[in-house]
């Protein structure tokens, strides 16, 4: 059985700049947040989920 997934951005909490593209369950509950790297801002910032 195939599982449903979706694309999602990840976006920087500071700049609000779109930077990674990710995927995840489409039924999933929580958001994702990660810490990673920005380009714009150079430094490591806290990435959250937005839809496509």
């Amino acid at each position: 059985m195939k599982i449903k997934e979706r694309f999602i951005f990840l976006v920087c909490t500071e700049c609000k700049n779109r930077n990674y593209t990710t995927h995840k369950r489409q039924k999933a509950a929580y958001k994702l947040e990660k810490k990673k790297y920005c380009p714009f801002c150079r430094h490591h910032t806290d990435h959250k989920e937005r839809k496509l």
